[in-house]
């Protein structure tokens, strides 16, 4: 981070002898919350589930060969996301629960690494779903070109592409941070090193850091989620103008699970975010457990609500099963 901070602030531009970096923040987003010890058992069970669950889909599609294609590439994709999104939250917050009397402390360049890990898989999540979508689109909308579009070198390429590009903008972001100063307050309202949390206790103009952090939300999460809406919106078009109402509901029946996914990971991520960023009278304990959950359940689930409900994939796991 610190290259990469100098790399795009030279010291020409900079003024590193004003900068003041603390030793670290401590995390105090759930001192208040009444029900800690059922929450920290209820968060170890959804981490096992994601586990488990994301590595059985994983393991079934690596094993068969008929699933070695485009849409389960996307799915592999979606499942390796989901496993170290929550790697990246949950056994820090279980941490920070049963530690609590040591006031849940954590190094300045370890919180950092947090805050860039939780982002970066937030964003891949949104991407992932988004990749999803493009395929149900390809399937639906162009049957007769699909196998020469929606290929598994051109899925490798797109995922690369989001992969690469999140990368980019959540280090890039994550590296802006060391330009502020932090002289005040150590506090940190969350359950991680959330960023906004962060920058609002710098005691320097975070004008920038504040831009960033709009700006990405739009990009990260805005973006995907009207590609989404566009394509869905491209394939009931399609799907009503099919004559056979067997083939409208086939076609749509398999873009129900997807669009419940997209549903449980947007709506309260979109929502939260926008409230804490310009409506900062929510309630504190509220938002905290609120993002705490939207992040963290929709790994859990994602693997069998989507990926388990396919028929490919349930026969394949259930031969796997028998066969031991």
């Amino acid at each position: 981070l610190s290259s990469l901070n100098r790399f795009i602030f030279p010291k020409s531009v900079t003024n590193h002898s004003a900068i003041i970096h603390p030793p670290g923040f401590y995390i105090i987003g759930f001192k208040s919350f009444s029900y800690i010890s059922a929450y920290i058992f209820f968060l170890v069970f959804v981490y096992l589930v994601t586990v488990v669950f994301n590595g059985l889909l994983m393991y079934i599609i690596a094993m068969d060969n008929k699933l070695h294609t485009p849409k389960f590439l996307a799915v592999v994709n979606l499942a390796v996301i989901d496993a170290l999104l929550n790697t990246s939250t949950i056994p820090g917050m279980v941490k920070t629960f049963i530690f609590l009397m040591k006031d849940n402390f954590i190094p300045f360049n370890l919180c950092l690494v947090q805050m860039f890990f939780y982002y970066t898989f937030v964003t891949l999540e949104s991407c992932a779903l988004a990749v999803l979508a493009y395929d149900r689109l390809v399937v639906i909308c162009f049957p007769l070109r699909q196998h020469s579009v929606n290929t598994l070198r051109s899925m490798t390429f797109i995922i690369s592409v989001t992969w690469s590009f999140t990368v980019g903008i959540v280090s890039f972001s994550t590296a802006i941070m060391t330009r502020l100063s932090f002289c005040n307050s150590l506090r940190v309202f969350s359950y991680f090193c959330d960023y906004a949390p962060v920058f609002r206790l710098a005691c320097n103009d975070y004008t920038l850091q504040w831009l960033t952090a709009s700006i990405l939300t739009i990009l990260c999460l805005g973006v995907p989620f009207g590609f989404i809406l566009l394509s869905y919106t491209v394939i009931l078009v399609t799907v009503f103008r099919m004559k056979s109402l067997d083939s409208r509901k086939k076609a749509l029946s398999t873009c129900v699970e997807h669009l419940i996914l997209v549903a449980v990971f947007y709506i309260p991520i979109l929502v939260i975010f926008l409230m804490g960023f310009y409506l900062r009278v929510i309630d504190q304990d509220q938002r905290v457990l609120s993002l705490s959950l939207a992040s963290c359940i929709p790994p859990c689930i994602n693997p069998m609500v989507y990926s388990l409900k396919t028929k490919a994939i349930k026969v394949r796991a259930l031969a796997v099963f028998v066969k031991k």
